[in-house]
């Protein structure tokens, strides 16, 4: 079998690829929930394995200086990191960055889908499309596979934007298409919860900004929580450095293979709510912004622990960075006070 390629979908239409162009060096961001693993750790990864990275919807806009500024920064970024742009809707603008690479990292996907201005008729073809020619790339380089996606479900979406429908089944869809090539490479897909946690970006990441929005009194926000919590019946939540250390952990193992979930917890929006309130004494969430549903959901998955990976932070430590992430930019007037 050969070495892998990795497929997550998250991102909007211009899309980033970034890698090493050295040493392979892997950095990386997932749509709502940026990743950027520390240099030192890509690299004795990269020189152990000898191998050479790409990553689509890295940022989504190389002229962002907030969205790349961090990347070309970070040591060695000059001689070890080449950025390309590339567009989903034109995803054969990605076979030359993929060939020669033994993974292949796909993050990104079309979001704001216009289809009078696209070939397309909505986000979920688009998707499809992109995840088949890429998946197509890879198997022509040689590389391996890597997916992420969640389900609709069958029942009404009460919280469910129509950007937020599309979305899910964009998601859906594209790794179904993706998975129908397990035969000719090896997919290992990860399911990411909502992300948390510290940031190297300039600006907060969305995900951070739905997992706060109880205490920000955002609606917008908020309303996209309860659509994960509605989706799912419960809202998997990791941290950051958790889901960075999840890619690595996938792209060292000799085959990973299958769909693999990856949260440490497991909360209804009521329980966060709740441990938002325990863990600091003066923030105040108002009662439009905690709606206990009267159900008792058993979430979880050991899967991918059974494979060896272990989480290292807690729901405590999540909730705490994720807080302090808030108030840092601005989205909590005053710093909030631990108990």
């Amino acid at each position: 079998m050969n070495p892998s390629v990795k497929f997550l979908t998250e991102d909007k239409g211009s899309v980033k690829l970034a890698f090493d162009n050295d040493s392979g060096c892997l950095l990386l961001g997932v749509g709502h929930s940026p990743i950027q693993k520390k240099a030192e750790t890509c690299r004795s990864i990269v020189h152990s394995m000898e191998i050479k990275v790409c990553v689509t919807g890295a940022a989504g806009d190389l002229g962002d200086s907030d969205k790349v500024g961090h990347l070309k920064s970070l040591p060695h970024a000059e001689t070890r990191l080449r950025l390309f742009e590339a567009d989903i809707y034109d995803p054969c603008e990605f076979k030359p960055e993929i060939e020669g690479c033994q993974f292949v990292i796909h993050m990104a996907t079309p979001l704001q889908h216009q289809p009078q201005n696209s070939q397309f008729k909505d986000t979920t073809e688009a998707a499809v499309a992109g995840v088949k020619s890429i998946v197509v790339s890879c198997i022509a380089s040689g590389t391996l596979d890597e997916s992420s996606w969640t389900s609709p479900g069958a029942t009404p979406l009460v919280f469910g934007t129509d950007l937020l429908k599309a979305y899910a089944s964009s998601k859906v869809a594209s790794e179904k298409e993706l998975l129908r090539y397990g035969n000719e490479i090896e997919i290992a897909s990860l399911v990411l919860g909502l992300v948390g946690g510290a940031t190297l970006l300039s600006c907060i990441p969305g995900s951070v900004k739905v997992l706060i929005s109880q205490t920000t009194k955002n609606e917008y926000w908020y309303n996209t929580l309860r659509f994960l919590e509605e989706l799912l019946g419960k809202v998997p939540i990791l941290h950051i450095e958790d889901v960075c250390d999840a890619h690595i952990f996938c792209m060292e193992k000799p085959s990973m293979n299958g769909r693999f979930l990856c949260a440490s917890a497991y909360l209804s929006s009521a329980e966060i709510a709740n441990l938002y309130l325990m863990i600091f004494h003066d923030i105040g969430i108002l009662f439009e912004f905690v709606e206990k549903l009267e159900r008792e959901i058993v979430w979880g998955s050991t899967k991918l622990k059974e494979a060896g990976f272990e989480y290292k932070y807690d729901v405590k430590t999540i909730l705490e960075e994720s807080i302090n992430l808030g108030h840092k930019f601005g989205e909590l007037k005053t710093p909030p006070s631990p108990v």
